[in-house]
């Protein structure tokens, strides 16, 4: 190991806009950046299980070819920028798991699904592929195939799920940004637990070519990252329409990277009460508390409101993404039901079972809660609710209390995302600090196709001192 990939190991990420800076003026190369990365991975992979593959070979050939192109960073916003992707995207020449047994079997991806190649196309190097719950139906990070993917800040505690690996990849400083996919929670809630910030963009923001699907009318892909600044720079470089994904949808691109830094305190923030303000979940109402203080004190117009249809539309989206995945996975349910994780087969044997008209009643509730929201975001710009309802459970933990009743955890971390899934609403989860504690996440939910809204309170939570991630 080089003296400079020595020095670097055991330094924090400094940030995208440092990286190119030092880049530039010839104090590091993009090889040794990527050596850096993989000494990470060997030091640190065996207590987080945050990958299942390392792309040694592919990742230190683009950097070679990256060192030797004469290339300018305004033309490549992440150059030399390492990354991963859950193992539900697909990497050429590999077999896209989806954090299941059974998809091993299958043939090897022809190709890089879209948003790899937008990346790689704006100069980031693709390292490795990343753990996560089996076919994404799972909050906890807990996988029976691929070992448990472990919170960095406390190796005995969960991740969070599905999007596991690429939450602790970030959290433990391996990489500096990630890909992951949200359901009902599943970049939000690892981004909460491992103390992150992590973005679901409006459903048919991003495009989901290249992934292997769980509940189509949900499923969205986002990034995660250390700092505000790094995800608005990566959701920058992966706008734009795709016709391969029939949900995505043509917009003008909006760019956020630029722009969003700057405090606009007209801004009107609506704290979410009722459902999202149970008493019982202590941390979690709190941190909220913080951000509404904080905002307050910042010269913010801050008021409380609901969302009446909160609980209903969590119903909905449960009955939803039981159907949907119970569809999807039919045949290999019946052909070859003894591969699936038993608590991921029996969601959605469950899922099977449910009548049709339950299923078109969920929607008629979504239909409803959407328009509730809409009318909602005439009075506000940004919403602020919890992003997980408790901090990092210890691996493990089947149950967790809510209302008196202890329920299934696996189910339950979710409690505050699903709401906001199901209306496809773009939600920012930003980490508040909290000294010597594990860390718990705050949502910033605005109207779609607004994630500038989100953008902007989250740099403003930032720079206050109050949205940090710790470990970077």
């Amino acid at each position: 190991m080089s003296k400079s990939v020595s020095d670097q190991v055991n330094q924090p990420w400094s940030g995208i806009r440092d990286h190119l800076e030092k880049l530039e003026s010839g104090v590091l190369t993009i090889e040794e950046v990527v050596d850096t990365v993989f000494e990470k991975i060997e030091q640190l992979d065996n207590g987080i299980n945050a990958f299942t593959s390392v792309l040694h070979e592919r990742a230190r050939a683009r950097a070679s070819f990256l060192d030797q192109a004469d290339l300018k960073k305004d033309s490549v916003p992440l150059l030399g920028v390492p990354f991963g992707v859950k193992n539900l995207f697909d990497i050429k020449n590999h077999v896209t798991l989806a954090g299941s047994k059974i998809n091993k079997r299958n043939v090897a991806a022809l190709q890089d699904a879209l948003l790899i190649r937008r990346l790689e196309n704006c100069g980031a190097i693709l390292v490795g592929a990343l753990n996560m719950g089996e076919y994404a139906y799972d909050f906890t990070g807990e996988n029976v195939h691929f070992g448990n993917c472990r919170n960095p800040w406390d190796p005995t505690r969960m991740a969070g799920g599905s999007s596991s690996g690429s939450a602790a990849a970030v959290a433990s400083n391996m990489l500096p940004i990630t890909l992951g996919s949200d359901t009902n929670g599943s970049i939000r809630v690892p981004a909460s637990l491992c103390g992150i910030f992590g973005l679901k963009p409006t459903y048919g923001r991003l495009p989901r070519s290249g992934t292997y699907p769980f509940c189509d009318s949900l499923d969205h892909v986002g990034p995660l990252a250390q700092s505000c600044e790094d995800l608005a720079v990566v959701y920058d470089c992966l706008q734009g329409f795709d016709k391969a994904d029939h949900a995505c949808v043509s917009r003008n691109l909006e760019f956020v990277a630029k722009t969003a830094a700057g405090t606009d305190k007209s801004l009107r923030i609506g704290i979410l009460e009722g459902y999202f303000a149970n008493p019982q979940f202590v941390d979690a109402n709190k941190a909220v508390s913080f951000v509404a203080d904080a905002l307050v004190d910042d010269g913010f117009s801050v008021e409380r409101c609901n969302l009446e249809f909160a609980e209903a539309g969590r119903s909905a989206a449960f009955l939803i993404t039981n159907v949907e995945g119970a569809a999807l996975h039919e045949s290999r349910l019946r052909s070859q039901p003894e591969d699936f994780d038993p608590d991921t087969r029996d969601r959605f044997i469950a899922g099977s079972l449910l009548p049709a008209s339950w299923y078109i009643k969920a929607q008629k509730v979504r239909k409803l809660f959407a328009e509730e929201a809409a009318a909602l975001f005439q009075s506000f710009d940004v919403l602020i609710a919890p992003s997980t309802p408790i901090r990092a459970p210890k691996i493990g933990q089947k149950t967790m209390a809510i209302n008196g009743e202890e329920v299934n955890v696996r189910a339950n971390l979710g409690y505050f995302t699903q709401p906001i899934s199901c209306i496809g609403l773009p939600s920012l989860s930003v980490p508040i600090s909290s000294r010597d504690r594990l860390p718990i996440g705050v949502q910033l939910v605005a109207a779609p196709w607004l994630e500038r809204h989100c953008f902007e309170v989250g740099f403003r939570l930032q720079s206050l001192g109050l949205a940090v991630s710790k470990r970077a």
